[in-house]
């Protein structure tokens, strides 16, 4: 397994990682409903390469096969972050957030945030992370929790 930064030609592995991984593992926290609204059918609602390019986008690249991403932005802040179905528990996650706290640091970043889905709150709080907050936030007509978290350096 190695981490790497994001490429452009990771993009579609990386929407699909995305997709299933809301579809397949987040139904076990929310309802049918909330992970169709969270990752509908039509998976380029965002423009991956794009997003994925102007941040810095860590991706584990199993033999050319994308098992998990995250993403940091220069302020701190952790947006996407998901590892495949098939890789979850097996460390991938724990590889690719230490690959985004070494940024942080080398950037003098002095604390990551971010708002963690119910079923990703337990990694991050592993990871260090405190609860800042509860909140409920709506997309796309579903209202789902999530929490604020965050982490000081």
């Amino acid at each position: 397994m190695k981490i790497r930064l994001f490429e452009k030609i990771d993009a579609e592995q990386v929407a699909q990682l995305f997709h299933q991984t809301v579809r397949e593992i987040n139904i076990h926290d929310y309802s049918s409903d909330q992970v169709k609204a969270w990752a509908p059918d039509n998976i380029y609602f965002r423009n991956w390469a794009e997003v994925c390019s102007n941040r810095f986008t860590y991706v584990a690249d199993n033999d050319g096969a994308i098992a998990g991403f995250g993403e940091l932005e220069p302020d701190g802040h952790i947006d996407c972050f998901y590892c495949h179905k098939d890789y979850q528990r097996s460390g991938v996650g724990s590889q690719i957030y230490h690959a985004i706290e070494a940024k942080a640091l080398e950037l003098g970043i002095s604390h990551l945030h971010t708002e963690a889905s119910i079923t990703a709150k337990p990694f991050f709080q592993r990871m260090g992370f405190s609860v800042v907050n509860q909140q409920e936030v709506t997309r796309r007509g579903a209202t789902f929790v999530q929490y604020k978290m965050a982490k000081v350096l």
